[in-house]
Formats: structure tokens, sequence, C-alpha cells
């Protein structure tokens, strides 16, 4: 699964955070079984109660565990991993085969900035869906910021450098997106990470589209992540 021999080295860490996610990960492991690169893949889960850790070993992926904070989990996956590049996903994202490809491209010819992350697709078609993702690419060229749907690579010595991912309760993504800009840049690989628009059905697209606006609103006026966590508990705490 993981595609490393025992005499290759990984070139690539992939961290998926996890948290309940029997349904969505092995759609994502399927797509990353089929990645022609010498992976390793951490899973860290922040306290599954289903299948999420039995599915991630049964399909070859290494596990930590940690208290749930994606930020925390996320550091407990790269701090496991020995591959000079690591690629931060959701669970619940899809990894297609022009982005697969895009990214192997990518990491033969890596920018100075050492660090990217991919185009924003929902999994969905329709007016509503195509609207949302309108918005996101108009937010994203306004404001240079992105989520952390849009999958997350960085070289290891970078993520060393920037002391690795900040463990506060919401918009972890776009902290350290902020931090990657004043550092050099991030570079955007013109291929999509499609992401599960569950959150978006399960709440209405427009109801959750402005909640995202308004959360990013407030964040950005200096609103506390912990208090902004209030209104958006990850899946499984919903």
């Amino acid at each position: 699964m993981t595609g490393v021999s025992p005499r290759t080295r990984p070139r690539l860490g992939i961290v998926i955070p996890t948290l309940d996610e029997e349904e969505t990960l092995p759609l994502l492991l399927a797509d990353l079984n089929s990645l022609q690169l010498p992976l390793e893949i951490i899973v860290a889960d922040g306290g599954s109660k289903d299948r999420t850790l039995d599915i991630a070993q049964s399909e070859g992926a290494k596990t930590v565990r940690t208290r749930p904070n994606r930020g925390r989990q996320m550091n407990a996956g790269a701090r496991s991993l020995k591959a000079p590049w690591v690629l931060f996903l959701h669970a619940d994202s899809r990894l297609p085969p022009e982005t697969q490809e895009a990214l192997r491209r990518w990491l033969d010819a890596p920018p100075s900035c050492g660090a990217a992350h991919f185009a924003f697709r929902l999994d969905q078609e329709g007016f509503w869906w195509g609207l949302i993702e309108r918005g996101q690419r108009i937010r994203e060229q306004l404001t240079g910021l992105i989520y952390g749907d849009q999958g997350l690579v960085l070289s290891r010595s970078l993520y060393e450098e920037l002391d690795g991912i900040s463990e506060i309760p919401l918009m972890e993504d776009v902290e350290i997106v902020r931090r990657l800009r004043r550092n050099g840049g991030l570079d955007r690989i013109d291929a999509p990470v499609i992401t599960s628009a569950r959150r978006y059905r399960r709440e209405g697209p427009v109801r959750a589209f402005i909640r995202n606006v308004a959360l990013i609103s407030l964040y950005s006026l200096g609103i506390s992540p912990r208090v902004l966590s209030r209104w958006y508990k990850p899946h499984g705490q919903v």
C-alpha cells in the first residue's frame, strides 16, 4: 500500500488526520495506492470509535493516536515520517490521476519556497456547488488564503523550520499558510484535490458557505480560534 520496499527510501510522506472516517478513508487510500511514488502513509487518529484504524492498518498505512485536535494529529503524523516531503490531506479528500501526475512533476522540480497547495474542487456538480468553488477561487486570488481541504505539501526541512502546525482548536490551516507566505511563499499546483461536500449537504450549501466566510472574517479580525470553534465542530464531533 505504501509503495516502499524494504530497501527503498520513501520520497513522500502523507499524513491523514482522522476522526471516525471509516466511510471516506478507503477511497483516499485507494487513490494513494495508485500514486507512483515511494510513499509512507500515516493515519493520525484523534480517537475514532468506528473502524478507521482497522481500515488504515489493513491497507498498510501506519497509525498514530493522539487526543482530538487536527493540528496535534498532523504534527504527530509528520514527526513519525522519514520522507523529505510531507503532504497533509483530509480523510474525505480524493487525489485523482491528473493530480497524482501533477504532484509527481512538482516533486521533480520543486520551487525554492518548498511548499504548495492544490486547486479546490467539490465532489458535487450543479449551480450551488460551482458557486462555492468559484467563491473559493476568488477568495484565494484576493487574499492568498487556502484551506486544508486543498492539501498542503512542504519539505520536511521547512516543516521543522516553522516548528510544525499550530495546535489550535480551529484555523490551523489558515495559520500555517500565513506563516508560509511570510517565510517565502506558497506555490499552487494547478490540479484539484477533490473534497467531500458532506458538510455542505448536511448544513445546506448557502448556510455552510456563509458560515465559512464569517469564520475566516472573524479570525482575520483577531477573534480567538477557541471562540470560533464553538460554531464549527469537526466531523465526528458534530
